[in-house]
């Protein structure tokens, strides 16, 4: 190599040294220069009065503001400031107008949904709802689109980076686009009509009494929320035998009244469980008006708090996992292909046309029909494939045009005493929730408000023929018959999902709960005799013991090693109590074990069904090896084999995936190693190289039966137990103080990487550790908030 080609080379190699160093460190240094500003004045065209927001040291804003209108408007921007594509894209999936940003270049999930939207009419039926609303909540929501389309036009700033990839320019921010996230929310906690489709095909693979393996009912003495507040209603409910699965949603609460406290005052806690990204979806904020003082989490996009507390009342939800969507089979005209069949004749579908724009290709055409039952959605769902001849039509509640459930939150917020609260909410519609609240005078109560429909005939858990209106909808339960109570004799509420009511009670909600196990081991630690306190509930939300695990752990230990790391990692169980500790190995053989246990049970009678059912199913599996053991037999050989037999094969082949994920050496296994929360950049995580910069990932105590819920996707190949969804707020609060109620996120506030508050709540919460939102302008000052004075433009 002569030396002028060694110079060549070398500078072509430092050319390319420099480029790869000062490409990302520009990048980043853009990226930062994004992150607006917290201090200062600015002038805001639509403020009445100043407004001060104080950002304490971890970016929460206390706003302080003269008028709740003007509390709004600078929620909005503040929402703006931190969130600003978070928001951007849950209003174009709820408009289904993903597409014309995304185009295909992740594969066609965007067109998908779009179609899917676009098909339900999410949007169109906000703006419908628009009208029915309390004018003080169309009047919150005005002020609150009046202050984030104030910052767009007046941000110092550039777009947040997504935007700037996306060659995005974000439209003015309308009422409707508050109101859809609503709609998702009651879209996503509503999903029992993919339930209702595994249900029809589980029906074509298996009898009824073989489903009922896979799902074992819950015992006799399960918890139930209202058993004693609803005993004395009398109604004959026949049992069917099919399941609801339910979707993977899930939260916890609890209530305990003055007299099972410390304080004398009632202490609630709440932790909702949904997805985990980042930034996560919830945002913490705080109010403070002559008229009101809220605190607690908001969803950027939504001027309302969706839980928290105000001075007065605090309130928690939990998912009720009642059954309010149903899927008809309509029989199609077969004369006119335009028109279907029903009980009075043959009608016409109602159509419309949906333009859908895809980035980077030319727009597509949908024809949406939609059947009185509702929108078809065999058009558009490939998982709703209907039978030659026919449509499949969803109905539920949740796609009313006259929804007036932002309404009732923003009641909610506002109301000062348990009474009012419950007023509140009558005006909630979809989705149904378990709603805890109590009020600094020491009232407890509990509702389960929504629309939900009342049958004529069957049980929701199968697709029905529409076209003999036999089981049609023929009204929904009464807001006075809903499930509820007031000042429990127990002096406790508790709901993990679990059934809210008992047999008697005289209408149907869901045909099955979700497991109970959560509920029962919130009332283990509520049974102490030690009173609440609430650092003790605290703790409690923090629980990692699986009374599954505690369960099934005397049948997996009858197991005989068959060499000795089995006996190894036997005895490592053996003396172990059932804590899904990140720091410990024992939850990772467990965990290992019972997803390859369950495997071998199942996959072989289940065929293409498998993947669906996949999950750590202790209770069915303990219930297979003990009850129903026929499962043990693997139908796809010609040996017979026995429960030992599935038992060493899925142990041996939990060991050998664990040693090649993990090396020999058990003393160097662990379940964070694997059970980790997935906190990473909806979009930047994708970038080569910068993906793990974005990347806020923190190991996790837990699984999907604890307390501190830690769901995972067992059927993945990579990442079976990556923690992908769990409690992403958590919050405990002190009604004889409620300055002293506690709150937490699972990431930051900002949803810029490289602002300081992208992520500084995540230790803390991985650890169950929280934050107060209280104190007054010179506390906070004082302190080390920041403080952004938002001034009304000078008239011309």
């Amino acid at each position: 190599m002569t030396r002028r080609t060694l110079t060549v080379t070398a500078a072509l190699l430092g050319t390319l040294l420099f480029l790869a160093v000062a490409v990302p460190c520009a990048l980043l240094l853009w990226m930062r220069a994004e992150v607006p500003s917290g201090r200062g004045t600015l002038s805001m065209p639509g403020l009445s009065a100043p407004v001060e927001v104080l950002r304490d040291r971890n970016g929460v804003p206390h706003i302080v503001a003269s008028n709740l209108g003007d509390a709004y408007f600078a929620l909005g921007h503040a929402h703006a400031q931190d969130r600003l594509f978070q928001m951007e894209f849950m209003r174009r999936v709820g408009a289904g107008r993903v597409a014309e940003v995304v185009g295909t270049r992740f594969g066609s999930w965007a067109v998908d949904i779009d179609r899917m939207m676009r098909t339900l009419g999410l949007y169109r039926r906000t703006e419908s709802s628009l009208g029915a609303l309390p004018p003080e909540t169309r009047t919150a929501l005005d002020r609150y689109a009046a202050g984030i389309n104030a910052y767009l036009t007046t941000r110092r700033e550039a777009l947040p980076i997504e935007f700037q990839l996306l060659r995005l320019e974000p439209e003015p921010w309308s009422p409707a686009d508050s109101l859809v996230w609503g709609k998702l929310m009651a879209l996503q906690l509503s999903g029992n009509y993919r339930e209702e489709l595994r249900n029809a095909r589980l029906l074509r693979t298996l009898p009824p009494e073989r489903i009922r393996d896979l799902y074992p009912e819950a015992p006799a003495d399960s918890p139930v929320t209202l058993a004693s507040e609803l005993r004395g209603l009398s109604f004959d409910h026949a049992l069917a035998t099919l399941p609801d699965l339910g979707p993977d949603l899930a939260s916890n609460e609890w209530l305990v009244d003055g007299r099972g406290t410390a304080t004398g005052k009632p202490i609630l806690a709440n932790d909702p469980h949904l997805g985990l990204e980042a930034p996560i979806l919830w945002y913490l904020a705080r109010i403070v008006t002559p008229e009101l003082t809220i605190a607690g989490a908001t969803v950027p996009g939504v001027p309302m708090h969706v839980l928290g507390h105000n001075g007065h009342i605090a309130w928690g939800f939990t998912t009720t996992h009642s059954d309010t969507q149903d899927l008809f089979i309509e029989r199609i005209d077969p004369l006119d292909p335009a028109r279907y069949l029903t009980p009075d004749g043959s009608e016409p579908f109602r159509t419309r046309q949906e333009v859908i724009r895809v980035a980077g290709q030319p727009d597509l055409t949908i024809t949406v029909r939609e059947t009185r039952h509702g929108p078809v959605i065999s058009d558009v769902d490939g998982s709703a494939g209907a039978p030659a001849g026919h449509v499949i039509a969803l109905a539920f509640t949740g796609l009313a045009d006259d929804d007036t459930t932002a309404g009732g939150l923003h009641r909610l917020n506002l109301a000062r005493n348990v009474a009012e609260a419950s007023a509140a909410l009558s005006l909630h519609k979809a989705p149904q929730q378990n709603v805890v609240y109590t009020d600094s005078k020491g009232t407890t109560a509990f509702m389960a408000p929504a629309l939900v429909p009342i049958r004529r005939k069957g049980d929701g858990r199968t697709p029905v023929p529409g076209w003999t209106g036999e089981y049609d909808w023929i009204g929904t339960i009464p807001y006075d018959e809903l499930p509820r109570a007031l000042d429990p004799p127990s002096g406790r509420i508790v709901n993990a999902n679990n059934r809210v009511v008992g047999p008697d009670y005289p209408h149907r909600l869901a045909s099955e709960w979700p497991d109970p196990v959560r509920a029962r081991r919130i009332g283990q630690m509520l049974d102490s005799d030690t009173p609440l306190s609430v650092e003790r509930a605290a703790i409690q939300q923090m629980d990692a013991v699986s009374l599954h695990a505690r369960a099934i752990l005397p049948v997996l230990l009858t197991t005989r090693p068959g060499n000795e790391r089995e006996a190894q990692a036997l005895a490592l169980l053996r003396s172990w109590d059932g804590t899904m500790a990140r720091d410990r190995a024992e939850p990772l053989i467990y965990a290992w074990w019972l997803r390859e246990l369950v495997r071998r049970l199942t996959a072989d009678e289940l065929g293409e069904l498998f993947p669906a059912y996949w999950d750590l199913r202790a209770e069915a599996a303990r219930h297979m090896l003990t009850e129903a053991q026929g499962w043990c037999d693997d139908v796809s050989t010609s040996a017979s084999e026995t429960c030992a037999d599935a038992l060493s094969a899925s142990l041996a082949t939990a060991l050998a995936a664990i040693t090649k994920r993990h090396g020999n050496d058990m003393s160097g296994w662990s379940w964070g190693l694997e059970h980790k929360a997935a906190l990473n950049h909806r979009l930047l995580g994708r970038v080569p190289v910068l993906g793990s910069l974005f990347d806020l990932s923190v190991a996790t105590d837990g699984d999907a039966h604890t307390v501190n819920r830690g769901t995972t996707k067992v059927a993945s190949s990579d990442a079976p137990f990556s923690h992908v969804h769990g409690p992403g707020f958590r919050a405990v609060y002190d009604l004889a103080d409620l300055d002293n109620s506690r709150f937490v996120i699972a990431t930051g506030q900002s949803g810029n990487p490289l602002s300081p508050h992208w992520g500084d709540f995540v230790t803390l919460w991985a650890n169950g550790g929280a934050v107060t939102l209280a104190g007054d302008a010179n506390q906070l000052r004082a302190s080390g908030a920041t403080r952004l004075l938002l001034t009304p433009e000078p008239q011309q």
